[in-house]
């Protein structure tokens, strides 16, 4: 079982960048596709997917409008995933959580509905307009 730890967060401002990192434990991390969503606060927000990566690197899945703001990657040596965010806007504050999906042949366009994951804590960002 992978466990997973998010950091990065913080404060920025409109336009500034940040770099998310969610590191995993275990022996298994490479078996693994990860991604990444974000919960927006106030009443009815949802989970909303942001990006994923299969377990080579070399497939990735954007939610809607986050392609081309959003950038996933991964270091299976290191076993990190990040999410380069640039071009913030105040919309974007959430906590962002790193999620990991066992398995190398599901299609990473199912990670998202996929009800199978395992969960960090979050990390908080704020961005200030």
């Amino acid at each position: 079982q992978v466990q997973l730890a998010e950091s990065g967060g913080g404060l920025v401002q409109a336009g500034g960048s940040l770099r998310l990192s969610c590191t995993a434990s275990g022996p298994t991390f490479s078996g693994y596709a990860v991604g990444w969503f974000r919960l927006r606060q106030g009443p009815g927000k949802e989970r909303e997917f942001v990006a994923a990566i299969s377990w080579s690197g070399d497939t990735t899945s954007y939610g809607d409008h986050m392609k081309g703001r959003f950038t996933i990657s991964r270091d299976n040596a290191k076993k990190m995933v990040y999410l380069q965010m640039n071009a913030l806007r105040p919309v974007d504050t959430a906590v962002y959580y790193c999620a990991a999906r066992w398995g190398r042949t599901k299609p990473i366009a199912t990670f998202a509905s996929d009800e199978n994951k395992y969960w960090g804590q979050g990390t908080q960002v704020t961005v200030s307009s």
